[in-house]
């Protein structure tokens, strides 16, 4: 009988080893490796999770109306966009939509098996490729973390079902040219999908998203996981080009793939309130500053401010030891590089999410205040 698909250990679980050591010192460990919010939502957001009256029916899977049009007010305001709610359908979180596109995709165009991710690159474009039976192909990234679209080969360009941006990027926190991504894909016929999910937090610049160079063979993917600390409501929403966005939500549909309506509810409240986010953003920037300065100092290396994202980036040589280390010493859990690709072996990614509190006891065990 042969073997068929062996799912491969789940990328953070492999940290579990370093867990014991952080556990052990006065405070117990501190989480850094997954990018989990740990703030509170705004307290209107929760009210109207618990009184929206739709726990009893079937909510529509693309999304209700008000939902939609609130995803249509925030990306007016955000980057000056004007989406109609028939370009714009829910999702239940942003990763199982990038995990599952392939696969929609394919039926839809079966001719071609190829996904196109960055090389440096949260692990769920890969993995959606390999569980819808595509080619992963990773598409090397420069210096700055950027994708360099000249390195894709011409036969990956034919074969090539969809091309994967991720801006501000996780893990790097760099900002891609968005632009220049559409412009590539118009040109070859390739659908661009632009994950989007850290825009709010982006440091270098205004926000941006793919969808302010038209709409035409491209997608934004957004989530209020990061923007509004609501990664256990599972609300996410992807944008762009009338054809894709009514082929997907049609097959989805068929799934039963739908956000729940007391989660729909409440996202309306949450995407129309700015104030929490601009905190946020507040709260984020201060961690950065202090995390950055702390690990400098105890590493001896020079870590750079993201452009985007709530992650810190940096080189450290042997990633798995330089974890356990800080483990061990400042009780911190951190991811090292290799779960983000095979080019950023020698990284670790550090993600500021934790309460200052949390942040500052680290600080402590590390002799950085």
């Amino acid at each position: 009988m042969s073997e068929g698909f062996v799912p491969p250990p789940y990328p953070y679980d492999r940290l579990d080893a370093f867990k014991a050591a952080g556990a052990r010192l006065d405070g117990g460990l501190v989480d850094l490796s997954i990018g989990t919010p740990c703030d509170p939502p705004p307290r209107s957001v929760i009210d109207a999770l618990a009184s929206s009256g739709t726990e009893r029916s079937y909510p529509p899977s693309i999304g209700s109306l008000p939902l939609r049009s609130a995803f249509s007010r925030w990306a007016n305001r955000r980057f000056g966009i004007d989406l109609q709610p028939d370009q714009i359908a829910a999702c239940v979180g942003s990763k199982e939509f990038v995990v599952t596109l392939p696969q929609w995709l394919r039926l839809r165009s079966p001719q071609r098996d190829t996904v196109l991710y960055p090389a440096v690159s949260y692990p769920s474009y890969e993995m959606g490729a390999i569980l819808a039976g595509c080619r992963a192909v990773a598409v090397p990234c420069d210096a700055t973390g950027r994708i360099v679209l000249d390195a894709v080969s011409e036969s990956d360009v034919e074969r090539a079902l969809v091309l994967w941006v991720n801006s501000p990027s996780n893990p790097t926190g760099a900002l891609d040219d968005l632009g220049a991504a559409a412009t590539w894909g118009r040109a070859r016929d390739i659908p661009v999908v632009s994950d989007e999910c850290y825009a709010e937090f982006t440091w270098s610049g205004p926000p941006q998203s793919i969808l302010q160079h038209g709409t035409d063979g491209v997608l934004a993917v957004h989530s209020l996981s990061k923007r509004s600390n609501l990664a256990g409501l599972r609300v996410g929403a992807y944008a762009g080009d009338n054809e894709l966005v009514s082929y997907l939500s049609e097959v989805r549909k068929h799934v039963g793939m739908m956000v729940p309506g007391p989660a729909q509810a409440a996202a309306v409240v949450a995407l129309d309130d700015d104030a929490h986010v601009a905190e946020q953003r507040q709260l984020y920037a201060e961690r950065l500053e202090t995390m950055a300065r702390v690990l400098s100092d105890w590493s001896n290396v020079e870590i750079p401010r993201p452009d985007g994202g709530f992650y810190l980036w940096y080189r450290v040589g042997d990633a798995w030891a330089y974890a356990e280390r800080l483990a061990a010493v400042g009780g911190a859990l951190v991811s090292p590089g290799e779960f983000y690709g095979s080019q950023s072996a020698d990284f670790v990614r550090v993600a500021v999410v934790q309460p200052t509190d949390r942040i500052e006891l680290v600080a402590r065990r590390l002799g950085g205040s």
